[in-house]
């Protein structure tokens, strides 16, 4: 073992990148996801259409085959990349109260969406985290690729692997708190009972 921590300098260095992975496309997984939710409930059939169609293309695809397209194909046609639900009633509601569509959106739509979104994008955020491992496959230096390094350079299996795991869990345990004070924060005064509900 600690033959591994001798690598330390690079095990924070892919720590590092993995976080940095991990924040980034969760940033531009949040902003496109938050586009295409307001799309799909858009009144402009085309807008309906095209969200749907841009959802099962992605969630129909491998993310691994996609991130290889973006890293390799796009490239060839001039495109670089760096290597690194609400109910109906709401919409009725909003209209009888002569609300514009950003009004309804700003008001009624969004500030009951993120508390509903917000325990799904912790455990989607988990999985993103998990899932910067396969950057390692185009020579992203995140844990998992250096811990093939360390592979390579001692012949130790076991150990890398069990130290990655470990940070790897550290880090998922940390963004499961943060998730949960945000969705505190956000379901703050959203759960209170009223004189009927007892």
């Amino acid at each position: 073992m600690n033959e591994v921590l001798a690598f330390y300098p690079m095990l924070i260095d892919g720590t590092i990148v993995t976080i940095q992975l991990t924040v980034l496309g969760a940033i531009v997984a949040l902003v496109i996801s938050f586009i295409v939710g307001l799309s799909r409930i858009s009144p402009y059939k085309s807008i309906r259409v095209a969200a749907i169609i841009y959802l099962e293309f992605f969630r129909g695809s491998s993310a691994l085959v996609q991130m290889f397209f973006i890293y390799f194909v796009l490239p060839m046609w001039g495109i670089y990349f760096d290597a690194i639900t609400v109910d109906k009633d709401q919409h009725e509601a909003s209209k009888a109260l002569n609300y514009s569509n950003y009004e309804k959106y700003r008001y009624v739509i969004i500030p009951q969406a993120i508390p509903i979104m917000i325990p799904t994008f912790g455990n989607l955020l988990i999985e993103l985290m998990k899932l910067t491992a396969v950057c390692s496959l185009i020579t992203i230096t995140d844990l998992t690729f250096v811990a093939q390094i360390i592979r390579v350079q001692t012949a130790l299996t076991l150990e890398p692997f069990l130290v990655i795991l470990v940070v790897y869990f550290i880090i998922a345990s940390v963004l499961v708190k943060i998730v949960d004070l945000i969705a505190k924060k956000f379901s703050k005064g959203r759960n209170v009972m009223t004189a009927g509900d007892k």
